[in-house]
């Protein structure tokens, strides 16, 4: 049962970052599925919570639809003419990104009176400065 429920929690997340990068490229496209990322997890955070839990990373359905989330990604990122390999490696950060400043916000950890969609916006902005930096300078951040 567990397992089907995180199929489905990414499944459906897929479904959610598709629709927000479909008809964008680059920057906006980031923004676009990485503010979707934030939605899912804000409407859904007990389907988000079982896709990322403990689920049989086994599991040739649950592969096939993580995939699908990176394929996805990696389709943004080509506006930025990314080497494969960097390109994985900025998949990472943004993930990293996402899930843990949706973790943080569900575990309540952003007590501070900040506005935390204007912290989230930084970052995600941040984050896209980082790109345009590394695909100016590929070689020099592979060393």
């Amino acid at each position: 049962m567990k397992q089907k429920l995180a199929i489905q929690g990414v499944k459906k997340l897929h479904e959610h970052l598709l629709q927000a990068a479909v008809g964008r490229s680059g920057d906006d496209a980031i923004r676009k599925i990485s503010n979707a990322y934030i939605q899912f997890v804000r409407m859904h955070p007990g389907l988000y919570e079982a896709s990322t839990r403990f689920p049989d990373a086994n599991d040739k359905e649950l592969q096939q639809a993580q995939e699908s989330i990176v394929h996805l990604v990696v389709q943004v990122l080509q506006a930025y003419n990314l080497k494969e390999e960097m390109a994985i490696h900025m998949i990472r950060g943004l993930r990293s990104i996402l899930h843990g400043f949706t973790s943080i916000e569900q575990m309540g950890g952003f007590g501070m009176p900040l506005d935390i969609n204007k912290s989230y916006s930084i970052l995600i902005n941040t984050f896209i400065e980082g790109i345009h930096a590394v695909a100016i300078n590929e070689d020099e951040y592979m060393q």
